[in-house]
């Protein structure tokens, strides 16, 4: 067995497939998946070239933006800067699957309602992101919110609309509340 270090963590159970790839399984909205891929391919790029989730997006890909924010083990991870393989036997959670039984997240309905897009290509990220925030239990004020969101990035500037769908969750869910990952 080959084992590869990355931004998450490390991998001990790839099984080598042919020239250059591994066969890696993936739990990715509580499915596991599994794909043949090279070892250097991103998280950001197994979820959308291989397995046709394409809510996450690829912004920058040099970690800047935030556009493809998801989670891995309930922990915001920028996917174009993590290894896919760093990721097999940790959950991942994206953007797909926050809604539960064709209800969206309270955050996603949030979003709508305040109108927190413009073009809408930041927003699963800005979602991910925000989701995370209030779990994470930071104080959910201006300022903080400001600063832990900083790191999503919208050329749209829709951030009043953003914060404003953030406090709106928190009022509805409390601060921190462990429900806000559902």
């Amino acid at each position: 067995m080959k084992s590869y270090v990355g931004a998450v963590g490390t991998a001990d159970t790839a099984v080598v497939r042919g020239p250059g790839e591994v066969m890696i399984t993936l739990s990715v909205n509580g499915v596991p998946r599994t794909i043949p891929i090279e070892p250097r391919v991103s998280l950001l790029d197994a979820l959308r070239d291989r397995l046709d989730l394409t809510g996450t997006k690829k912004g920058c890909n040099q970690g800047a933006c935030g556009a493809c924010t998801v989670w891995v083990d309930k922990r915001r991870v920028l996917a174009c800067l993590t290894l896919a393989i760093t990721c097999e036997a940790r959950e991942i959670t994206t953007i797909e699957g926050l809604a539960q039984d064709g209800e969206l997240h309270p955050m996603q309905a949030a979003f709508i309602e305040r109108d927190a897009f413009q073009c809408g290509y930041c927003t699963p990220g800005q979602i991910m992101s925000a989701v995370a925030f209030l779990h994470e239990g930071h104080q959910p004020d201006d300022a903080n919110i400001r600063e832990w969101m900083s790191g999503n990035l919208c050329r749209c500037a829709a951030y009043p609309h953003i914060r404003a769908a953030i406090r709106q969750v928190r009022d509805e869910m409390g601060v921190g509340g462990t429900d806000a990952t559902r």
